[in-house]
């Protein structure tokens, strides 16, 4: 896997999107060659054609990033595949044909955009199914063998059986990742010089209880013959973008590499959140009025809301926001928000989803309470409960809490414990591996999971 802004991505969706490009800006370069012959030199270099086509090829993947064409664990079949894609390339020619009726300089040459469009609709298409060939040959795949009987060894099993796109297939002849003797004759073969029965690339430890049941010779032996060993915790861990709980142990933390709360990070971040929030405060401003007004005349109460948040070290804070649900929404008490709340006004319900309710968050930043990227601040009456019940839940709190955050564009809408463990699992993945980077990465996502309306209910 390669790692890009502290995110692990598999080598081949890198592949597949560097791949693209060449398909996209090679289709519109194929066009111009095909219609503007010999004046194809002028037309790229002199009339700036080739920084079109860069900017054609750039649009192109941000589409396709939008549409998750580089995320297929969100796609549910094959044939949604090229659904997305011709949706892609639909929404491609409207905003190309947009973009020439407004500035009909952006044109490369006459016709060079509609027959660049046609000729990468086909080469898309072939290459998709091209692609999902190659990837399905057993060269081209990573044979694991997972050991380990419990849970933890299915979870890892049902993981990469789901997960295509990281190239590993599970070597497992009783298929639920029990250990079945296999390595040991793997081992032994080795050992013997013998060419050995079945093909293993990579040994994933997921043994529930390891002490008496561990066969150290034998991965000793596939060790130092080429043989990845790796541990389950640390396999999930790149997979799925957040950090397990599940067999995390203080040592772990301690002598892992990562949570490194550094000054000099942190003051280049609060500078990067106030940068931020004065730019999006300029931008706002002019709808705020607008937003007030709607507030308003949805139903009766106040404007803003206010609400004791828990922050930096357990400090508690007041948050400040639109206000989304009824003036008695609490009136028996806290409740944690769930799915398709009642307590939700129509009006608030969209504010949530386009995250207009946040706006006055903004002014929490500026004043050094909360960050623009972090973890989302929980109230107290529901910190002192998930403290006792999540084991390291206090280590969200290390850092100061954001308007986005990698759970926020990473999960869904937490409104039980076990979502606000899984939760938590990625709130650690981001402490552990904070950076600009990883921040800058949020920002850009937060934008998609805006325009997709994910995440807040």
């Amino acid at each position: 896997m390669i790692r890009l802004f502290e995110v692990y991505y598999p080598t081949r969706t890198v592949v597949l999107l560097l791949c693209e490009a060449l398909l996209v800006g090679g289709s519109f370069l194929l066009a111009a060659t095909f219609l503007l012959g010999p004046d194809t030199y002028i037309a790229l270099i002199y009339e700036n054609g080739t920084l079109k086509i860069v900017g054609i090829t750039v649009l192109t993947l941000l589409l396709s990033y939008y549409f998750d064409l580089y995320e297929p664990q969100r796609i549910s079949g094959r044939w949604e595949i090229y659904f997305r894609l011709l949706l892609v390339l639909g929404v491609l020619s409207f905003v190309l044909a947009g973009l020439l009726y407004f500035f009909p300089e952006m044109e490369i040459g006459p016709n060079v955009l509609v027959v660049g469009i046609a000729i990468l609709v086909f080469a898309l298409v072939l290459w998709r199914r091209a692609y999902d060939w190659i990837i399905g040959l057993s060269v081209f795949r990573e044979h694991v063998y997972v050991l380990g009987s419990g849970e933890r060894a299915r979870t890892v099993v049902e993981t990469l059986r789901t997960r295509r796109d990281a190239g590993m297939e599970v070597v497992d002849t009783e298929g639920n990742g029990a250990f079945n003797g296999q390595l040991e004759r793997f081992a032994a073969d080795l050992r013997a010089s013998r060419k050995p029965k079945i093909r293993i690339d990579r040994v994933i430890v997921a043994m529930e209880d390891r002490r008496g049941s561990m066969p150290f010779r034998d991965l000793l032996e596939l060790r130092v013959r080429g043989v990845v060993i790796e541990d389950a915790s640390s396999l999930m861990e790149r997979l799925s973008g957040k950090l397990p709980l599940e067999g995390l142990k203080h040592s772990t933390l301690i002598f892992t590499q990562g949570f490194n709360v550094k000054a000099s990070q942190q003051i280049v971040r609060r500078l990067v959140a106030i940068i931020v929030s004065f730019i999006l405060l300029a931008v706002c401003l002019p709808f705020v009025p607008f937003i007030i007004l709607a507030v308003r005349l949805s139903s009766p109460g106040p404007i803003f809301f206010h609400q004791t948040r828990v922050g930096l070290l357990g400090r508690h804070f007041s948050v400040l926001k639109f206000r989304t649900m009824r003036q008695d929404a609490e009136a028996n008490g806290a409740v944690w928000a769930i799915k398709n709340d009642p307590r939700v006004t129509p009006l608030g319900r969209f504010m949530r989803k386009t995250r207009l309710d946040e706006i006055p968050q903004l002014w929490n930043v500026l004043r050094g309470e909360m960050g623009f990227v972090g973890p989302r601040p929980e109230r107290p009456e529901f910190v002192q409960w998930l403290t006792s019940e999540i084991d390291f839940y206090e280590l969200r709190h290390i850092i100061r809490p954001g308007i986005t955050g990698w759970a926020q564009v990473r999960y869904q809408y937490g409104a039980s414990l076990e979502e606000a463990k899984q939760k938590l699992e990625y709130d650690l993945y981001y402490v552990k591996h904070m950076s600009i980077g990883l921040d800058l990465l949020i920002m850009f996502e937060t934008i998609k999971t805006i325009i997709l309306r994910r995440g807040a209910q």
